[in-house]
């Protein structure tokens, strides 16, 4: 397990690379945007975590580039900045997760492990419902681009159409059992799965069920 930690100050990158390896994860190390994008555009790391405030440039535009550039490596994003809105804008741009400041390390390493487990999990195999044909190889849907968490998510859907899916089923798919994810993590992923349907000009909705959960549905 390989992952790239983005970090400008010395001291705080070099204690977490420090106790990250001491749980047999290899780790290489960034000081400033510049160096951490070149870095993970070599599409080589399991996981990447992203600081959001870095010199040169920030950790929000490198998880852009990274995902202009097609690179569906894990991201986690690092912050001082807890606010739910900031949050759901990484979340948005593609981020796989999100860890405010200050953290535990033994949280971080979870969170990194439970991110792996996930994506590996993608196969070559496509699934179709109503006008919907998701590629998982690809991550794509009709053609869309898709995060590594999008792609999970839709699959579930897609796999039980018609059916109530409630949030803690989606979690605990998705996040694992260790419960990592949050609701409105949820909630922003589903948000974004609406406007990619849009998109692709599809007759299938995500509804709402109040107070249960959600169902895809072409009808």
């Amino acid at each position: 397990m390989r992952v790239l930690y983005v970090e400008d100050a010395t001291f705080l990158a070099e204690a977490v690379k420090h106790n990250l390896e001491k749980e047999g994860i290899t780790v290489d190390l960034a000081s400033d945007g510049e160096d951490g994008l070149e870095k993970a555009v070599d599409d080589i790391y399991d996981c990447v975590v992203l600081d959001i405030m870095l010199p040169k440039l920030s950790g929000t535009d490198i998880l852009l580039r990274m995902r202009e550039k097609k690179i569906q490596t894990p991201v986690i994003m690092l912050s001082a900045l807890s606010e739910v809105e900031t949050k759901v804008e990484h979340l948005d741009h593609g981020a796989d997760d999100y860890l405010a400041k200050p953290f535990k390390t033994a949280e971080l390493v979870a969170r990194i492990k439970a991110l792996i487990r996930r994506p590996k999990n993608i196969d070559s195999s496509t699934l179709s419902y109503g006008d919907l044909v998701l590629d998982k190889n690809s991550a794509t849907l009709n053609g869309e681009q898709l995060t590594a968490k999008e792609t999970e998510i839709i699959e579930v859907f897609m796999k039980a159409p018609e059916t109530l899916v409630n949030k803690e089923h989606l979690l605990a798919k998705v996040w694992g059992e260790d419960g990592l994810g949050e609701d409105n993590y949820i909630e922003t992923y589903v948000s974004r799965l609406r406007k990619l349907l849009k998109k692709a000009h599809s007759k299938t909705k995500i509804v709402t069920i109040r107070g249960l959960g959600y169902k895809m549905t072409d009808k």
